[in-house]
């Protein structure tokens, strides 16, 4: 379990420097300029570390339970 939790921890801080955007997002980011554009990107990181964090937990708490019954 300790093994999962750090390849979990690798594979956010390498989410965190992705700048992966939908196209709408892309051009009012080009539009912004640069400074306002990372803001934009860094926004819609911590939007989207929530939703995660949530499926993360739902998926660690099946894990043990299906764990404990085998």
């Amino acid at each position: 379990m300790k093994k999962i939790g750090q390849i979990a921890v690798v594979l956010l801080a390498l989410s965190i420097n992705t700048m992966a955007q939908c196209s709408l997002c892309t051009k009012t980011a080009q539009q912004l300029g640069e400074g306002p554009a990372k803001g934009l990107n860094a926004g819609i990181l911590m939007l989207a570390v929530t939703p995660l964090i949530i499926i993360a937990f739902l998926g660690i708490r099946y894990y043990r339970n299906n764990r404990q019954q085998a």
